[in-house]
């Protein structure tokens, strides 16, 4: 089964415009921060563009055709796995961290977040915050938040198009100004605010900090990985395909497709299909699809060989 996804859109302060311009999304908001591509999370679910379950949401989807369409990886998580998004940072995101699965679950009632960032596009010199320069202290933690000299200690990174963050829950991020990218993670929402530059919301508030609960969570150390891609890029003949990241809660590959790609959607897991450049059309036995920038696609597990043809840059995950 192919399902087309409409994404679920936000409007967050620092938000631009470029997944209106760049993706074509229809949306009334006059800034468009995130696109959620895949997502069944209560604040922010895809509603179906196509087939008999057009109009409902993949939640209603999942209750209506039963978990098997999750596959036995998919099944194995209490709710939907995964959450993808789109991220325009027309402004620098706040600096923050997410908790881990056994902290967020007892405090939060939902999933930890580890995610990943594909740099998709970004302006000349742009940047980002991924971990510490050092290790410091909890108690210098609290305190340089409280005398506002906490960029001082963090570890700011020049990024590039095609660069590939893995964050684990606990680590210290920030999306730097002048960056879009293709966000993976976990099925959360949970996120404590660090620092946020001073900056006021619409009704002319400062955004509130989660000080303590960052100092429970966070590893207050220098960052463990590369910011590249961790498998090398393979020649598939009609397409090239590099491994971007495989852990335990998602496998994340890009595919350049060039005339074809296939792939089998086995009983272990689904698909996500999300085409960031081009065009082309995605088929199965009984199904066809026809793609283009901006298409998020949801592909039951079970359905088989997947044909993907034409000239498009896609990122597929699988759990």
């Amino acid at each position: 089964m192919l399902l087309k996804l409409k994404p679920a859109f936000k409007d967050y302060i620092w938000g631009g415009t470029r997944l209106k311009t760049d993706f074509k999304f229809d949306t009334e908001l006059s800034k468009v921060a995130e696109g959620w591509m895949l997502s069944c999370h209560k604040d922010g679910e895809n509603i179906i563009e196509n087939g008999k379950h057009t109009g409902k949401t993949l939640s209603e989807v999942i209750a209506c055709e039963g978990r098997d369409i999750l596959g036995e990886n998919g099944k194995k998580f209490d709710f939907f796995p995964i959450l993808i998004k789109f991220i325009d940072a027309k402004d620098n995101l706040s600096v923050q961290v997410h908790p881990d699965n056994d902290y967020a679950l007892r405090v939060e009632g939902e999933y930890g977040k580890t995610e990943c960032w594909y740099v998709l596009d970004c302006e000349e010199g742009a940047e980002l915050i991924y971990g510490f320069k050092k290790e410091i202290s909890s108690e210098e933690f609290r305190e340089r938040v409280e005398n506002n000299t906490f960029l001082d200690v963090v570890n700011k990174v020049k990024v590039h198009k095609g660069d590939f963050f893995f964050i684990e829950a606990g680590t210290l991020h920030a999306i730097g100004k002048g960056i879009l990218i293709c966000e993976i993670q976990q099925n959360s929402n949970t996120t404590y605010r660090v620092y946020d530059y001073g900056r006021r919301d619409k009704d002319g508030n400062t955004r509130p900090l989660h000080t303590e609960k960052a100092i429970a969570v966070t590893k207050c150390e220098k960052p463990k990985y590369d910011t590249k891609p961790t498998g090398k890029e393979i020649d598939l003949g009609g397409a090239k395909a590099q491994q971007l990241v495989s852990c335990e809660l998602f496998k994340v590959e890009r595919v350049s497709v060039s005339k074809e790609f296939s792939f089998e959607c086995d009983k272990k897991s689904f698909a996500s299909i999300v085409v960031t450049d081009g065009q082309g059309e995605i088929k199965s036995k009984d199904e066809s699809l026809i793609l283009k920038k901006g298409d998020s696609v949801f592909v039951s597990a079970g359905t088989g060989e997947i044909l993907i043809n034409g000239k498009l840059d896609i990122i597929k995950t699988t759990v």
